[in-house]
């Protein structure tokens, strides 16, 4: 289908673009849950799918709304206040959705093929089974998100950046048909080639919000519910750089400033791991570890996620930034 959402003069005036945490959970979640090795998140994917199962994500809330392909509710994507909301503030609006919308989203799903039980409750009482959805999300973001997200940040924000000084230097028109194979600026109309789902303004409010996402890919994705504006969820520039080992140069230059025990530590931690982990991988005492570990934080280098009963270490960007200039 080639679905067409029209814009005038005003509608332009007021497209803009936003990174949404939110976004990035039902993407990366359909992508863990469903096609764990699929390039080039199978890496991330893989270490972080039995965290989840450890938690019992696989078969929770965040199991029963992201099916394998197809729809997502639309509650789980509330429209960002601004350009850098915080997972708090998706959240906070998550939980204050209008029930009549939520039941909508289940009948979409349900439409789609969804038959899941669980739903029912959220159907019945969604006042009282939303909060305990936020908090779930909470649980996913902190085992699966949070110790990578400075690196998915840098990713998101460079795009927004780049897309923004695209527009001033050569117009919306121009940004508009590069989001994506799928996506055609056509006279006044922004068309979306081969979708199984319309995008319309009659569904939605005016303007346009524009969401990159490292975990979206190979896709676009949407979102059209009035009178919000409507959002398309397109794969960053860059994505598949998220997860790329950094450079031996970078490295050895890091060394000559921090030693190399603590440089050992941040190139280790490409993936989020605890002290004993890193203790074992780097071949230096657990104490010797923690001591470096708390050096690193208090510098800014590297932040602590709890993980069940384990405290796993990431990079921070500016961590990343040091190694990979």
């Amino acid at each position: 289908m080639d679905a067409g959402l029209s814009f005038s003069a005003a509608d332009l005036a007021q497209t803009r673009f936003a990174v949404s945490p939110m976004w990035e959970v039902v993407t990366s979640y359909r992508i863990v849950a469903h096609r764990p090795d699929s390039a080039p998140h199978g890496r991330w994917a893989a270490q972080v799918r039995p965290r989840l199962v450890r938690a019992g994500l696989d078969r929770g809330w965040l199991a029963a709304l992201v099916p394998p392909q197809g729809y997502l509710a639309d509650f789980l994507n509330p429209t960002p206040a601004g350009p850098f909301p915080t997972l708090a503030a998706e959240l906070d609006a998550l939980r204050r959705a209008r029930a009549d919308d939520v039941r909508d989203d289940l009948d979409a799903l349900e439409r789609d093929g969804s038959r899941e039980p669980r739903l029912r409750l959220l159907r019945e009482d969604p006042g009282a089974v939303l909060p305990r959805i936020a908090d779930e999300i909470e649980t996913y973001w902190e085992l699966a998100l949070a110790p990578y997200w400075a690196r998915i940040q840098k990713v998101l924000e460079a795009d927004v950046f780049h897309r923004a000084r695209q527009v001033a230097e050569h117009g919306s028109a121009r940004v508009l048909s590069e989001l994506h194979e799928t996506v055609r600026w056509d006279d006044g109309t922004l068309r979306l080639v081969r979708r199984h789902c319309a995008l319309t303004r009659d569904q939605a409010g005016s303007g346009l919000l524009l969401i990159p996402s490292v975990f979206a890919w190979p896709s676009v994705l949407t979102r059209s519910v009035h009178p919000d504006p409507p959002q398309l969820a397109y794969p960053a520039r860059g994505f598949g750089s998220v997860w790329e080992p950094r450079t031996a140069d970078a490295v050895d230059a890091v060394a000559a400033v921090l030693g190399r025990s603590r440089t050992l530590l941040l190139t280790e931690l490409d993936t989020p791991a605890s002290t004993t982990q890193l203790a074992g991988q780097c071949g230096m005492s657990a104490a010797g570890v923690s001591q470096h570990l708390i050096a690193l934080r208090n510098a800014g280098l590297v932040t602590a996620h709890r993980s069940g009963r384990s405290v796993l270490y990431a990079r921070t960007a500016v961590a990343d930034q040091l190694l990979h200039p």
